[in-house]
Protein backbone atom coordinates (compact mmCIF):
# COMPACT_ATOMS: atom_id res chain seq x y z
CA UNK A 1 0.00 0.00 0.00
CA UNK A 2 1.28 3.29 -1.01
CA UNK A 3 1.73 5.75 2.00
CA UNK A 4 3.40 8.86 3.25
CA UNK A 5 6.94 8.71 4.26
CA UNK A 6 6.47 10.05 7.86
CA UNK A 7 3.90 6.82 8.35
CA UNK A 8 6.93 4.36 7.87
CA UNK A 9 9.37 7.39 9.64
CA UNK A 10 7.18 7.82 12.77
CA UNK A 11 6.84 4.28 13.43
CA UNK A 12 10.80 3.66 13.15
CA UNK A 13 11.55 6.24 15.14
CA UNK A 14 9.22 5.64 18.09
CA UNK A 15 10.37 1.25 17.73
CA UNK A 16 14.03 2.32 17.27
CA UNK A 17 14.41 0.31 14.30
CA UNK A 18 15.71 1.64 10.59
CA UNK A 19 13.77 1.05 7.22
CA UNK A 20 15.99 0.87 4.06
CA UNK A 21 15.66 3.42 1.39
CA UNK A 22 16.43 1.28 -1.51
CA UNK A 23 17.56 2.99 -5.33
CA UNK A 24 14.54 1.92 -7.61
CA UNK A 25 14.97 3.63 -11.22
CA UNK A 26 13.80 0.86 -13.52
CA UNK A 27 11.24 -1.78 -13.06
CA UNK A 28 13.45 -4.51 -11.97
CA UNK A 29 14.73 -2.74 -8.83
CA UNK A 30 11.16 -1.51 -8.03
CA UNK A 31 9.89 -5.38 -8.08
CA UNK A 32 12.87 -6.67 -6.60
CA UNK A 33 12.96 -4.16 -3.62
CA UNK A 34 9.24 -4.73 -3.06
CA UNK A 35 8.86 -8.69 -3.37
CA UNK A 36 12.03 -8.19 -0.31
CA UNK A 37 9.64 -5.88 1.54
CA UNK A 38 6.56 -8.68 1.12
CA UNK A 39 8.68 -11.17 1.86
CA UNK A 40 9.82 -9.75 4.86
CA UNK A 41 6.92 -8.62 5.63
CA UNK A 42 9.21 -4.74 6.31
CA UNK A 43 7.70 -1.19 5.07
CA UNK A 44 9.53 -0.11 2.34
CA UNK A 45 11.31 3.50 1.38
CA UNK A 46 11.94 3.85 -2.57
CA UNK A 47 14.38 6.56 -3.73
CA UNK A 48 15.55 7.77 -7.00
CA UNK A 49 17.03 10.84 -7.89
CA UNK A 50 16.07 12.74 -11.54
CA UNK A 51 19.18 11.97 -13.19
CA UNK A 52 19.12 8.12 -12.10
CA UNK A 53 16.35 7.68 -14.97
CA UNK A 54 15.20 9.07 -18.52
CA UNK A 55 11.41 10.06 -17.63
CA UNK A 56 10.59 10.71 -14.17
CA UNK A 57 6.72 10.83 -14.76
CA UNK A 58 6.75 7.37 -16.28
CA UNK A 59 8.60 6.06 -13.20
CA UNK A 60 6.72 7.87 -10.70
CA UNK A 61 3.44 6.29 -12.27
CA UNK A 62 5.07 2.85 -12.54
CA UNK A 63 6.19 3.09 -9.07
CA UNK A 64 2.77 4.76 -7.56
CA UNK A 65 1.39 1.57 -9.55
CA UNK A 66 3.56 -1.27 -7.94
CA UNK A 67 3.01 0.06 -4.36
CA UNK A 68 -0.75 0.21 -4.47
CA UNK A 69 -0.39 -3.66 -5.15
CA UNK A 70 2.02 -4.18 -2.37
CA UNK A 71 0.99 -5.82 0.41
CA UNK A 72 3.02 -3.35 2.52
CA UNK A 73 3.45 0.17 3.21
CA UNK A 74 5.55 1.45 0.53
CA UNK A 75 6.14 4.66 0.12
CA UNK A 76 8.76 6.43 -2.79
CA UNK A 77 11.11 9.57 -2.38
CA UNK A 78 12.84 12.02 -4.92
CA UNK A 79 16.73 11.87 -3.77
CA UNK A 80 18.64 14.92 -3.75
CA UNK A 81 17.13 17.19 -5.67
CA UNK A 82 19.49 19.96 -6.53
CA UNK A 83 17.42 22.57 -8.05
CA UNK A 84 13.82 24.05 -7.93
CA UNK A 85 12.70 22.64 -10.93
CA UNK A 86 13.73 19.52 -10.08
CA UNK A 87 11.87 19.30 -6.94
CA UNK A 88 8.82 20.06 -8.91
CA UNK A 89 9.27 17.67 -11.37
CA UNK A 90 9.17 14.87 -8.83
CA UNK A 91 6.08 16.63 -7.23
CA UNK A 92 4.59 16.46 -10.48
CA UNK A 93 5.83 12.89 -11.08
CA UNK A 94 4.01 11.78 -7.99
CA UNK A 95 6.68 11.12 -5.51
CA UNK A 96 5.44 11.56 -1.80
CA UNK A 97 8.52 13.06 -0.16
CA UNK A 98 11.35 15.07 -2.20
CA UNK A 99 15.09 15.14 -0.69
CA UNK A 100 15.98 19.20 -0.61
CA UNK A 101 19.73 18.79 -0.89
CA UNK A 102 21.18 21.99 0.16
CA UNK A 103 23.78 20.69 2.64
CA UNK A 104 26.78 22.82 0.82
CA UNK A 105 24.61 26.06 1.28
CA UNK A 106 25.32 28.40 3.90
CA UNK A 107 23.00 27.95 7.06
CA UNK A 108 20.60 30.92 6.30
CA UNK A 109 20.61 30.16 2.67
CA UNK A 110 19.70 26.39 3.35
CA UNK A 111 16.98 27.27 5.64
CA UNK A 112 15.50 29.81 3.18
CA UNK A 113 15.64 27.64 0.36
CA UNK A 114 13.92 24.75 2.08
CA UNK A 115 11.65 26.73 3.41
CA UNK A 116 10.10 28.31 0.13
CA UNK A 117 9.98 24.02 -1.01
CA UNK A 118 8.93 22.88 2.21
CA UNK A 119 5.76 25.10 1.85
CA UNK A 120 5.20 23.86 -2.00
CA UNK A 121 5.15 20.63 -1.18
CA UNK A 122 3.21 20.54 1.98
CA UNK A 123 0.58 22.36 -0.23
CA UNK A 124 0.46 19.76 -2.58
CA UNK A 125 0.48 16.54 0.26
CA UNK A 126 4.14 16.22 -0.30
CA UNK A 127 6.60 15.64 2.59
CA UNK A 128 10.27 16.78 2.26
CA UNK A 129 13.72 15.90 3.56
CA UNK A 130 16.29 18.66 4.28
CA UNK A 131 20.07 17.86 5.16
CA UNK A 132 22.25 19.93 7.53
CA UNK A 133 26.09 18.96 7.81
CA UNK A 134 26.83 17.32 4.65
CA UNK A 135 27.44 13.75 3.38
CA UNK A 136 30.18 13.98 1.29
CA UNK A 137 31.40 11.01 -1.03
CA UNK A 138 33.67 8.53 -0.04
CA UNK A 139 36.31 8.65 -2.52
CA UNK A 140 37.30 11.70 -0.81
CA UNK A 141 36.97 10.44 2.75
CA UNK A 142 39.91 11.57 4.12
CA UNK A 143 38.31 15.35 3.96
CA UNK A 144 34.76 14.68 3.75
CA UNK A 145 34.44 11.91 6.04
CA UNK A 146 35.63 14.12 8.97
CA UNK A 147 34.46 18.01 8.27
CA UNK A 148 30.89 19.41 7.99
CA UNK A 149 29.17 17.63 10.71
CA UNK A 150 25.81 18.13 11.69
CA UNK A 151 25.61 20.43 15.08
CA UNK A 152 22.73 19.53 17.60
CA UNK A 153 21.60 23.27 18.26
CA UNK A 154 21.76 24.26 14.38
CA UNK A 155 19.53 20.97 13.60
CA UNK A 156 16.70 21.95 16.13
CA UNK A 157 16.45 25.59 14.60
CA UNK A 158 16.60 24.40 11.22
CA UNK A 159 13.87 21.94 11.95
CA UNK A 160 11.66 24.47 13.49
CA UNK A 161 11.81 27.16 11.02
CA UNK A 162 11.97 24.56 7.49
CA UNK A 163 9.08 22.72 8.74
CA UNK A 164 10.96 19.72 7.43
CA UNK A 165 9.51 16.01 7.89
CA UNK A 166 12.91 13.97 8.54
CA UNK A 167 16.45 15.48 8.76
CA UNK A 168 19.58 13.82 6.47
CA UNK A 169 22.50 14.04 9.66
CA UNK A 170 26.25 14.22 8.74
CA UNK A 171 27.69 11.69 11.16
CA UNK A 172 30.69 10.36 9.42
CA UNK A 173 29.12 8.20 6.67
CA UNK A 174 29.93 9.43 2.60
CA UNK A 175 28.31 8.31 -0.82
CA UNK A 176 29.63 5.87 -2.79
CA UNK A 177 32.78 3.73 -2.52
CA UNK A 178 35.18 4.38 0.22
CA UNK A 179 38.85 5.19 0.15
CA UNK A 180 39.43 4.73 3.79
CA UNK A 181 37.58 2.98 6.86
CA UNK A 182 34.63 4.89 8.04
CA UNK A 183 33.90 6.18 11.20
CA UNK A 184 30.50 6.91 12.78
CA UNK A 185 30.61 9.21 15.37
CA UNK A 186 27.62 7.72 17.26
CA UNK A 187 27.52 10.11 20.56
CA UNK A 188 26.78 12.93 18.22
CA UNK A 189 23.95 10.70 16.64
CA UNK A 190 22.47 10.01 19.84
CA UNK A 191 22.37 13.62 21.03
CA UNK A 192 20.85 14.84 17.57
CA UNK A 193 18.18 11.72 18.45
CA UNK A 194 17.58 12.93 21.63
CA UNK A 195 16.94 16.87 20.53
CA UNK A 196 15.64 16.63 17.05
CA UNK A 197 11.87 16.12 16.90
CA UNK A 198 11.71 14.20 13.34
CA UNK A 199 13.11 11.33 12.12
CA UNK A 200 16.43 11.14 11.34
CA UNK A 201 18.49 10.08 7.76
CA UNK A 202 21.57 8.71 6.63
CA UNK A 203 22.89 9.15 3.64
CA UNK A 204 25.97 7.09 2.60
CA UNK A 205 25.13 3.51 3.91
CA UNK A 206 26.61 1.58 1.15
CA UNK A 207 29.70 0.34 2.68
CA UNK A 208 29.41 1.75 6.08
CA UNK A 209 29.27 -1.68 7.50
CA UNK A 210 26.74 -3.91 8.72
CA UNK A 211 27.41 -3.78 12.29
CA UNK A 212 27.82 0.51 12.30
CA UNK A 213 24.80 0.66 10.30
CA UNK A 214 22.85 -1.72 12.87
CA UNK A 215 23.93 0.11 15.73
CA UNK A 216 23.31 3.46 13.87
CA UNK A 217 19.17 2.58 13.45
CA UNK A 218 19.16 1.18 17.13
CA UNK A 219 20.57 4.63 18.11
CA UNK A 220 17.99 6.84 16.14
CA UNK A 221 18.38 6.57 12.66
CA UNK A 222 15.32 5.40 10.94
CA UNK A 223 15.94 5.69 7.34
CA UNK A 224 19.25 4.46 5.87
CA UNK A 225 19.84 5.28 1.72
CA UNK A 226 21.57 2.56 -0.08
CA UNK A 227 21.81 2.49 -3.90
CA UNK A 228 26.39 1.02 -4.40
CA UNK A 229 25.23 -2.26 -1.89
CA UNK A 230 22.46 -3.50 -4.16
CA UNK A 231 23.63 -2.38 -7.60
CA UNK A 232 27.06 -4.22 -6.69
CA UNK A 233 24.84 -7.32 -5.37
CA UNK A 234 23.48 -7.70 -8.73
CA UNK A 235 26.68 -7.28 -10.76
CA UNK A 236 28.07 -9.86 -8.14
CA UNK A 237 25.37 -12.41 -8.61
CA UNK A 238 26.15 -12.20 -12.47
CA UNK A 239 29.94 -12.60 -11.60
CA UNK A 240 28.89 -15.88 -9.79
CA UNK A 241 26.84 -17.40 -11.86
CA UNK A 242 28.95 -16.52 -15.04
CA UNK A 243 27.26 -14.72 -18.41
CA UNK A 244 28.78 -17.22 -20.75
CA UNK A 245 26.92 -18.54 -23.69
CA UNK A 246 23.34 -19.36 -23.30
CA UNK A 247 23.70 -18.19 -19.60
CA UNK A 248 23.42 -14.47 -20.88
CA UNK A 249 19.64 -14.99 -21.00
CA UNK A 250 19.27 -15.18 -17.08
CA UNK A 251 20.71 -11.76 -17.15
CA UNK A 252 17.57 -10.07 -15.89
CA UNK A 253 16.57 -12.56 -13.46
CA UNK A 254 20.27 -13.19 -11.98
CA UNK A 255 20.13 -9.15 -11.68
CA UNK A 256 16.84 -9.50 -10.11
CA UNK A 257 17.76 -11.93 -7.45
CA UNK A 258 20.93 -10.05 -6.43
CA UNK A 259 19.24 -6.70 -5.97
CA UNK A 260 16.08 -9.11 -3.80
CA UNK A 261 18.71 -11.37 -1.81
CA UNK A 262 20.70 -7.96 -0.71
CA UNK A 263 17.57 -5.77 0.07
CA UNK A 264 16.16 -8.60 2.51
CA UNK A 265 19.25 -8.89 3.79
CA UNK A 266 19.02 -4.92 4.74
CA UNK A 267 15.76 -5.02 6.40
CA UNK A 268 16.77 -8.20 9.10
CA UNK A 269 19.57 -5.75 9.56
CA UNK A 270 18.14 -2.77 10.09
CA UNK A 271 15.21 -4.03 12.14
CA UNK A 272 12.29 -3.18 10.11
CA UNK A 273 11.87 -6.94 8.80
CA UNK A 274 8.47 -8.14 10.82
CA UNK A 275 7.26 -4.38 11.47
CA UNK A 276 4.83 -4.27 8.59
CA UNK A 277 2.68 -6.71 10.23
Amino acid sequence: MLVNISEILGKAKDGHYGVPAILACNQLSVMACIDAAEETESPLIMLCGGGQTRDIDYLGRMMTDYANKASVPVTMILDHSPSFEDSMRGIHAGFRAIMVDRSQRPFEDNVAEVCELSRIAHAAGVEVEGELGHVGMGDNYEHDGHNAFTVPDEAIEYVERTKVDCLAVAIGTAHGVYKGTPELHFNLLQELAEKVPVPLVLHGGSGSGDENLAKACRLGIAKVNIANDVLRASYNKLVENGMEGNNIYGIFDLMYAGYKEKSMHLMELFGSAGKAK
